[in-house]
């Protein structure tokens, strides 16, 4: 069921604590320089190196030092309206504005659309955060089995008749497709479902699809909100998933058409320019060219799109085989293991106490399911699976360019030590009681 602490209450701006993400990535650095053997599985970077073509669009635009439009530069605008409209969905260049990162403009999209907002549970660290930011307290709706990233629509309603009858003004819903953290898609019937629901509850749509070219299954397309509920989605997109460039930052996000697109776009802006100003000139340069879709980076994704299945599918395997359940991948790189059968033998109450003994006794850096909104109690991890292609370019490329990247030796080394993590955390002696390991 949705949340039961629906009655609003003044909801201070909080000081934040780092990211979970970026905290564990902090943590599993410092322990690799301290010498202990890791696995690092809690970072959602994608784990590539940057493709020539990207590099050298870069270089050439270093020059450019100027500021610019705060909604992004002609030429990156259109080449973003033209990626949408590949993808079935007709886009004006001037529906479209770009940022330092979509996580930037999500969150000043959240600040200019005002209210409540309900999140997934569970979603990305982030949305919960954001609304907080935002001094807000997020709703929490559960996903449908198997279908992570878009809130149950029967139970969405709900939880904005019952929200608003208690005093709390629910303007918003953020989505995932694919999903964060459990690398699952929702299906076309429950985004058509989400969309009447948002439609006979006047909600507007925050659509994340920052995954959407990195789906398992080849051929199998992403049914956005877009598509259903045209006038009140807002679609997100970046290259730091798809083309592993985090450390960029660039984002664009796609506004509805007509009189309230062009109204959340003139709040957007002027959101925006207090606090950005305009995305870095020469990485808009080089997204430009990314977002034009030039057959040398089709064909990187593709090749990236077949790597994360096979490394993701086999992690996903280790812990099935573990005794752990685990909902088949399906797109980007994650994985989101259920330790509930393993409980008694894990000897942790909560998500917390086990991604601290994984990462303290073994090394195995994971995230708990309560940094992404689940119960405390609840022994579910987000497994992040990218960063197993290799610590160099070189093994990187090799990993890209294998035929079954499961054999590769550092990979296959990777998922033998998970492995043995689990077996040795699972163990059970006489006594019942977990047995103590010193970490490898």
């Amino acid at each position: 069921m949705p949340d039961q602490d629906l009655p609003h209450e003044p909801c201070p701006v909080p000081v934040p604590a780092v990211s979970a993400t970026l905290a564990a990535n902090e943590t599993l650095a410092r322990k690799r320089r301290e010498g202990v053997r890791v696995l690092p599985l809690a970072f959602g970077e994608a784990g590539l190196p940057v493709h020539p073509a990207l590099r050298r669009e870069l270089a050439g635009a270093a020059g450019l030092g100027g500021y610019g439009p705060v909604a992004g530069s002609a030429a990156l605008r259109s080449a973003a309206a033209g990626y949408w409209t590949r993808r079935g969905l007709p886009t004006d260049p001037d529906q479209m504005v770009c940022g330092p990162g979509s996580k930037a403009l999500l969150y000043v999209l959240l600040l200019a659309l005002g209210g409540d907002v309900v999140v997934p549970r569970p979603s990305w660290v982030s949305y919960a955060a954001q609304a907080a930011l935002c001094g807000t307290r997020p709703v929490f709706v559960p996903t449908l089995p198997g279908e992570g990233g878009v809130p149950d629509p029967d139970l969405l309603a709900d939880a904005v008749v019952r929200g608003r009858a208690a005093g709390r003004d629910i303007r918003t819903v953020v989505v995932t497709l694919p999903d964060n953290p459990t690398g699952t898609l929702a299906t076309e019937r429950t985004v058509r479902r989400l969309c009447r629901v948002a439609r006979e509850h006047g909600l507007t749509i925050i659509s994340d699809e920052i995954y959407r070219d990195l789906v398992h299954e080849p051929g199998r397309g992403v049914a956005g909100p877009a598509r259903f509920a045209p006038e009140r989605t807002v679609t997100t997109t970046a290259i730091s998933k798809n083309l592993a460039l985090g450390g960029w930052r660039l984002g664009v996000a796609r506004l509805p058409e007509g009189p309230a697109g062009d109204a959340l776009r003139a709040s957007l802006l002027g959101t925006a320019s207090e606090i950005w100003s305009t995305a870095p000139a020469p990485v808009q340069q080089a997204a430009a060219y990314a977002f034009a879709e030039p057959p040398e980076l089709v064909e990187h994704i593709e090749r990236s799109r077949r790597l994360h299945a096979a490394v993701a599918a086999a992690v996903a395997g280790r812990f099935a085989a573990a005794g752990a359940r685990v909902p088949a991948p399906q797109a980007g790189f994650y994985v989101y293991p259920d330790l509930e059968p393993l409980r008694d033998r894990l000897g942790a109450a909560t998500g917390v106490e086990l991604a601290e003994s994984l990462l303290e006794r073994y090394g195995v850096g994971t995230l708990p399911g309560s940094a992404f909104g689940e119960p405390a109690a609840a022994l579910r991890l987000r497994v992040a699976t990218s960063l197993l292609y290799g610590e160099t370019d070189e093994l990187r490329l090799a990993a890209l360019d294998a035929p079954d990247p499961l054999v590769l030796p550092w990979i296959s080394g990777a998922l033998d030590r998970l492995s043995e993590v689990l077996a040795e955390a699972t163990a059970l002696p006489r006594s019942g009681h977990p047995v103590a390991t010193a970490a490898g």
